[in-house]
């Protein structure tokens, strides 16, 4: 089954999309992505994508933030969360900043922020997957007792079950159960391994990508550690447009099992790198959900960040600014 939604565009964004769909829809389906076939795809990446996808967390982000305080686990420890550029707005009827009698029986659905042992995501129940998954990488933390072996994949029961995956999902779907935050950045603990193995820190991955390609990404994320005093990761599924023959762009994706859990078309990978020196670095990367040529070199796969904020409705670039202002970003051809 696929899901589509339809969407009109500006004449601004119209070149955008016309350069996505002659770069990233050129991928030769169902083949493997060559080299050449990607550097057109990521110059097309590069002029900028104007979607933007995502739930508002904005004012809810910073709630969870100070609910965690001091607890344990990742939520207070992070330096910055990605949050969409607008809070949640005062609702008409109540106070200044707060919402009245509207709220009276509860919202409906804001932000879902999870706090765990090893990172902090936020859930999309829409897509029955996360929107991105935040953890942090220390060379101390990829040693230990963690023992894969011991790890079952198992549903997220603090998602409501209408809105959460289940193993049955993925069962002959021909897709892996990919991780968000990888169980290899966290050895250090056994209920740290365990904790990367929920549903909700999962995405359908195409198997060629997910044990190749991106694993060899993960790898060099961990080979980061000894260069640099702390590793932040954001990773997390992107549902890019592509122009089809009637002229109009559409979001195209796959859902698998009775939970229509949503497969994403791309990841998305963001590294915040800290140096002793107080120096922050950012890289970001994108791979398509398909087979690719795992020979070619990671730095290719290198994208602007706007480029991922355009198309996922996060923010990074300021909330980094606001704490650090001596930011150097990465991107293909930097030195």
């Amino acid at each position: 089954m696929a899901v589509s939604r339809p969407g009109r565009v500006s004449k601004g964004q119209r070149k955008d999309l016309e350069d996505i769909r002659t770069g990233w829809s050129k991928a030769p389906a169902p083949g493997t992505w060559t080299a050449l076939a990607l550097l057109e795809a990521m110059r097309a990446l590069r002029v900028g994508l104007t979607l933007a996808l995502g739930a508002g967390l904005g004012a809810a982000a910073e709630h969870w933030r100070r609910q965690a305080g001091g607890a344990p686990g990742l939520l207070g420890r992070v330096p910055v969360l990605p949050v969409v550029a607008a809070d949640l707005p005062a609702l008409p009827g109540g106070p200044a900043g707060g919402t009245g009698e509207l709220a009276k029986y509860g919202l409906p659905g804001v932000a879902q922020l999870r706090s765990r042992e090893s990172y902090v995501l936020s859930y999309d129940p829409r897509t029955r997957g996360a929107l991105w998954v935040l953890e942090q990488l220390r060379p101390e933390r990829l040693r230990g007792d963690g023992d894969r072996s011991a790890c079952d994949f198992r549903e997220d029961d603090s998602v409501h079950a209408y809105h959460r995956a289940t193993n049955a999902d993925y069962r002959g779907s021909g897709f892996d159960r990919g991780h968000l935050a990888a169980a290899a950045n966290h050895r250090w603990s056994q209920r740290a391994m365990n904790d990367t193995f929920y549903l909700s820190n999962v995405a359908p991955q195409v198997p060629h990508l997910n044990q190749n390609a991106w694993n060899n990404l993960e790898k060099y994320s961990r080979s980061l550690t000894r260069s640099y005093q702390n590793v932040y990761v954001c990773t997390g599924p992107l549902f890019l447009p592509r122009t089809e023959a009637d002229g109009k762009s559409y979001v195209k994706y796959q859902v698998i099992g009775k939970n229509h859990v949503a497969v994403p078309t791309h990841f998305f990978k963001v590294l915040i790198l800290e140096a002793t020196g107080g120096q922050i670095e950012l890289r970001s990367y994108v791979m398509p959900n398909a087979p690719v040529d795992e020979t070619i070199p990671l730095e290719r796969f290198l994208v602007p960040i706007e480029s991922i904020e355009r198309a996922s409705g996060l923010l990074f670039v300021p909330n980094i600014l606001a704490r650090a202002g001596n930011l150097k970003a990465i991107t293909a051809g930097s030195k």
